[in-house]
């Protein structure tokens, strides 16, 4: 018999460091109107030299741990969401389990889905607990794009951003946050968002050997606009429940010119639909937390509110879930983001 599992908490963080549209006209041949006309993003956040994704990750999880006075200390498995770990190995959760003092009995591991990352993570963190397996999973996405983000090329460049998001998934006894999902990926498309490692070439197609990240936005937009609307379709027939059932749409923040698209095609209403990027950027894993939290922090977002998820990125790899929110009751207010 499965066991229950419930998001308890969230807690998100992001660097102080602002990179506007106006920093990016001094870097590039760009502009202010060019960039919000064509994505929506007015500024972005910027890590510090130094400032890791693993130290997004802890900072995101201390405001979870003061917001809702938990513990994390007895967390039985952390699952980081990333394409951009500290380094290749050990795991940001390895690091992240002996900065939080976490038991040493816990399991850590990185998951890579990119920008799909956090909606797998928060997968794998209900598949596990369901399973009675562990009580109390820590699920954090969080991505330091900035530092593999080239600043010469201006049609990548104005899009990415830093941050992290955190989240707990327990073991309950009376509640399931989680209704439905739905997951899939196009490897034959790979092609059209990735960074270069031990191999520069995927299948047949030779890739640009680059440290930074490379995208074909117009080949990524066809997809998605094609797709997404199909998946979510899917994981609200599968629910039982109807589109006007559900309260909001958390798609990954990538553009709003990609957002409104897929709005558009589902009949989904962009006015319930939370997004991080004007202010953010492209944050990859982070993007989802980030915009379901800033509309916890500005009142918009209630307990029992049902609200579809839905990360895609490269792989192409896309994952979709409907959940119903009933998070401990916060005792101290987050300061703003």
């Amino acid at each position: 018999m499965l066991q229950k599992a419930r998001i308890t908490a969230i807690g998100t963080y992001v660097p102080s460091k602002v990179l506007s549209n106006e920093d990016l006209e001094k870097m590039v041949d760009t502009s202010d109107e060019w960039i919000v006309k064509r994505t929506g993003i007015s500024e972005r956040r910027v890590a510090e030299p130094g400032e890791y994704t693993s130290d997004l990750c802890v900072a995101a999880v201390k405001n979870l741990m003061d917001r809702y006075d938990k513990t994390v200390k007895d967390v039985d498995l952390i699952i980081v969401c990333t394409s951009t770990p500290d380094f290749p190995f050990p795991s940001v959760a390895s690091i992240i389990q002996d900065k939080l003092n976490i038991q040493v009995s816990t399991g850590a591991i990185d998951l890579s889905a990119a920008c799909a990352g956090f909606a797998y993570g928060l997968h794998t963190a209900h598949s596990f607990v369901a399973s009675g397996l562990h009580k109390k999973v820590l699920v954090i996405g969080a991505d330091n794009l900035t530092r593999i983000t080239d600043y010469t090329d201006r049609s990548t460049c104005v899009l990415f951003g830093d941050g992290a998001g955190a989240v707990l998934i327990e073991k309950d006894e009376d509640f399931s946050s989680f209704i439905s999902f739905n997951l899939g990926t196009e490897g034959a498309h790979g092609m059209h968002v990735y960074r270069t490692g031990l191999s520069n070439k995927l299948g047949d197609v030779e890739l640009l050997n680059s440290p930074y990240l490379v995208q074909n936005g117009r080949a990524v937009m066809r997809w998605v606009v094609r797709n997404v609307p199909k998946k979510m379709e899917e994981i609200i027939e599968a629910s039982g429940l109807s589109i006007e059932e559900i309260d909001w749409f958390v798609p990954h923040s990538a553009n709003l010119r990609l957002i409104e698209p897929i709005c558009e095609k589902s009949g989904f209403p962009l006015d319930k639909t939370l997004y991080s990027l004007k202010k953010f950027g492209n944050t990859s894993a982070a993007t989802i937390p980030l915009s379901l939290d800033l509309g916890i922090r500005e009142g918009k977002v209630k307990n029992g509110d049902r609200v579809l998820m839905n990360g895609f990125g490269s792989g192409l790899v896309h994952a979709g879930l409907l959940i119903q929110l009933q998070f401990d009751p916060e005792v101290n207010k987050p300061d703003p983001l």
